[in-house]
């Protein structure tokens, strides 16, 4: 029997929220034994050619995406575009539109954590942000660990950083419809990202998918660090339910801070088809 191509299909640079920088991240799939790679960054694109140039000196697979932040039923859903062309200039524009609002929410942020004693907490996390046009919550949430006020970045976001906490600012991404339709005027695959990490009901999630699929979107991540055995059980049945690709993905910022390693997941269910049997 063959050994199941190891394909990561999620994953973050300095260029967003991630702590590696392009090359050190391909470094470390490959040191992790990752056939596979997609790099992708929160509405950004500026770390792909570094990844890029860095797989190809190393000889290993790689996969161009991004993950656009989606506006849907009062909260954040993720959209990972895979195999895109990152000189499309439908998708270019629409992410730029998308990043243009996210230093005005990073600094009404800053002043809701200011309003319950904690100072400077813009300046700190824009201080950690590789990017400075992407100062996301994760950078805030290293910032209150760094300060000593969590243990754990996932601890800041339970008590600072999600909706009804002090420092949590809503904010307006692009449509569901945007985020598929760019990604496919890039000439890639569109993906939920982690579904199970969505606060969703029942009937909210049909309504999701339901949408997701009738606007052409191609897969679904069913092997994530979000989700639990249940969750992927479950997701693997809404990918045969809807006909979608599999995805599996680590979902990795950075060593010590994510829950997967770089290729570190289990494999799909079997019987499902992978999304990269249309990518590679």
């Amino acid at each position: 029997m063959s050994t199941p191509l190891n394909a990561d299909l999620h994953a973050h640079s300095n260029f967003s929220d991630g702590l590696l920088s392009p090359a050190e991240l391909v470094q470390r799939a490959v040191s992790n034994g990752v056939d596979l790679l997609a790099l992708t960054d929160h509405d950004e694109l500026g770390g792909l050619p570094a990844a890029r140039e860095a797989a190809t000196a190393l000889g290993l697979r790689f996969v161009p995406g991004v993950e656009v932040s989606v506006s849907y039923c009062d909260q954040s859903v993720h959209i990972v575009g895979l195999g895109i062309d990152a000189s499309s200039p439908q998708l270019v524009a629409g992410l730029a539109q998308v990043r243009g609002g996210r230093d005005g929410r990073a600094q009404r942020m800053g002043e809701a954590l200011e309003k319950i004693g904690i100072r400077d907490a813009y300046a700190g996390a824009a201080a950690l942000a590789g990017n400075p046009a992407l100062i996301s919550r994760a950078h805030f949430a290293r910032y209150l660990v760094d300060l000593g006020l969590a243990r754990d970045t996932s601890s800041v976001f339970d008590h600072y950083l999600v909706r009804g906490k002090p420092g949590f600012v809503e904010h307006e991404w692009a449509t569901l419809s945007d985020a598929v339709n760019w990604i496919h005027a890039a000439g890639g695959l569109a993906v939920i990202a982690h579904p199970g990490r969505y606060r969703l009901s029942r009937a909210q999630m049909t309504e999701l998918f339901d949408q997701f699929v009738e606007l052409g979107g191609e897969g679904v991540e069913v092997v994530t660090s979000a989700h639990t055995p249940a969750m992927i059980s479950e997701y693997a049945s809404v990918a045969r339910r809807y006909d979608l690709l599999a995805s599996r993905a680590s979902d990795f910022h950075g060593p010590g801070e994510s829950v997967m390693d770089l290729g570190r997941i289990p494999q799909l269910p079997p019987d499902l088809t992978p999304v990269w049997s249309q990518l590679v």
